[in-house]
């Protein structure tokens, strides 16, 4: 397990097999399928969707046995989930994405701090771009609910880049990606990721889904005390 946080530390993301089982699996498939969250959607195929910490199923996955301790082991013992979002690639939702960060959270009201900026809202919920050290401490889970070979849109990062800090558009884009990697998952594989890494994916080559489903975790004490999260 010390591999997590080393590996954390160092390139900003860890793959871990087999964290959730087929039961698992499936009782997310179906939740998400059918569950009243807002979604993004094209002819009429869910590609994105918010919210999903109202959901049961989806609350437990924090409590699985290997994804409990793993979280554990990168943050200590007082951490909570603050987010829960779904993407998934289809043949009318399928295009790639670019090299970003993670780099604004979902929050309850707007309250004006210093270094706390691009307020905006998206679905009817507040959101702001937090200091870097914010998101520093904060951990980012992907469960694979597919099979996520490279042909389908699979996750590509830049190993260490979390450690760069916040970066522009042209400080991307003056990066050498040659050293990038492909995360390649199964079904029931879990991407732990620093909000910081650079990550980015191509369309699916053959799309049919490629369904995944974000956590966002954080510390008890992250936020500043005139902040809350929107979903926590």
């Amino acid at each position: 397990m010390s591999d997590i946080a080393a590996h954390l530390e160092q390139e900003g993301f860890y793959l871990l097999r087999g964290a959730a089982g087929p039961a698992t699996l499936t009782s997310l498939r179906n939740v998400l399928d059918r569950a009243d969250i807002p979604r993004s959607e094209r002819g009429g195929e869910t590609y994105g969707a918010r919210g999903l910490l109202q959901l049961p199923e989806v609350r437990v996955v924090a409590d699985l046995p290997a994804i409990s301790a793993s979280l554990r082991v990168a943050m200590g013992e007082s951490f909570h989930a603050v987010r829960g979002l779904f993407f998934d690639k289809t043949p009318g939702a399928n295009w790639p994405v670019l090299w970003h960060q993670d780099l604004s959270l979902a929050l309850q009201e707007r309250c004006d701090l210093p270094g706390w900026s691009n307020w905006s809202i998206k679905r009817g919920t507040h959101h702001a771009q937090p200091p870097p050290g914010i998101l520093a401490r904060m951990v980012t889970l992907r469960l694979h609910l597919d099979d996520c070979p490279a042909e389908n849109g699979a996750l590509r990062v830049l190993p260490g880049s979390h450690r760069l800090g916040v970066l522009s558009r042209d400080a991307i884009q003056a990066l050498n990606m040659d050293c990038t990697e492909t995360v390649l998952a199964e079904a029931g594989d879990a991407l732990f990721m620093r909000p910081l890494i650079l990550h980015a994916s191509r369309a699916a080559q053959i799309p049919t889904h490629r369904r995944v489903l974000h956590l966002e975790f954080a510390p008890h004490d992250l936020l500043p005390a005139s902040l809350a999260w929107a979903e926590a």
